[in-house]
């Protein structure tokens, strides 16, 4: 390990990666600290991943690093080896990008809602009733739309959540369950610093240690047209894709059935799809 990571960071320059070459160096390419500070991880944890210490890296950081270091995909591959972490079931852990096929089956199901999440609840894909029911503007205004922060930061009288006070309980303890595989990676202690500085509530939900994991729930929604509905919501999972997943929304009750029938015909109305 010490000797691929040192070798990868002698051929990047400062340069490659937009910084000022600063004083005279006494070795080529990058520093560790410069390494460390590209990747968004400390320098003491870098030191030992280069010292090939048991440090338990995780697949999201070591991609950080092999960004840094600008791997190719046999050079990504061998790290994952060197610090004994599986390459092929990691990255598509780490998948972000909803194929085609994925896409194809959640269209399919309209008119019920349906999207697909991470284990973060970032909005990989949405089909056209998931996004009448349930996206408001301030979901779409985020880079990448998540729907625990449009819930803890929407006025309370925005929030499609009927219930709202027991169930972003139950959703704050689903993402923390999934949090623990994630501890320390940046993209995850950004988030979860983030959101805690943006909503207290989110904070003292957190801080409560609370975990369950995900399941199916009837959860009822509120909609401006077409008022309550009770839907009940199952997660499904992606083969390739083991962090995602498919969340489906059926009616519970006759009364939400017709509601949502009357969603499509006003999205029919006003788009013609």
């Amino acid at each position: 390990m010490a000797t691929f990571l040192r070798s990868r960071r002698a051929r990047v320059t400062p340069a490659d990666v937009g910084m000022p070459p600063g004083p005279r160096r006494r070795t080529p390419g990058l520093r560790r600290e410069e390494v460390a500070q590209l990747s968004g991880v400390g320098v003491t944890w870098y030191t030992w991943l280069e010292q090939g210490r048991p440090i338990n890296a995780s697949a999201q950081v070591l991609d950080a690093v092999a960004r840094t270091l600008r791997l190719d995909r046999a050079e990504h591959e061998h790290l994952y080896h060197l610090a004994e972490v599986p390459y092929a079931v990691r990255h598509e852990a780490a998948a972000e990008a909803v194929g085609a096929e994925i896409q194809g089956i959640i269209d399919a199901l309209d008119p019920h809602p349906a999207v697909v999440y991470n284990t973060r609840y970032d909005i990989l894909a949405t089909n056209p009733a998931y996004r009448d029911l349930f996206l408001v503007p301030e979901t779409e205004a985020i880079g990448v739309p998540n729907v625990l922060w449009t819930l803890f930061v929407v006025p309370r009288s925005d929030c499609p959540l009927v219930f709202r006070d027991s169930e972003l309980p139950v959703m704050v303890a689903t993402l923390r369950g999934a949090y623990g595989r994630h501890v320390g990676e940046p993209a995850w202690e950004e988030f979860v610093r983030g959101l805690s500085l943006a909503s207290p509530e989110f904070a003292d939900l957190w801080a409560s240690g609370n975990v369950i994991p995900p399941g199916p729930r009837v959860k009822t929604f509120r909609h401006t047209a077409v008022g309550e509905l009770r839907m009940t919501s199952v997660s499904l999972s992606i083969n390739g894709m083991p962090e995602c997943r498919i969340v489906a929304y059926t009616p519970d009750d006759e009364e939400t059935r017709r509601g949502v029938a009357r969603l499509r015909e006003l999205r029919r109305a006003e788009t013609g799809v």
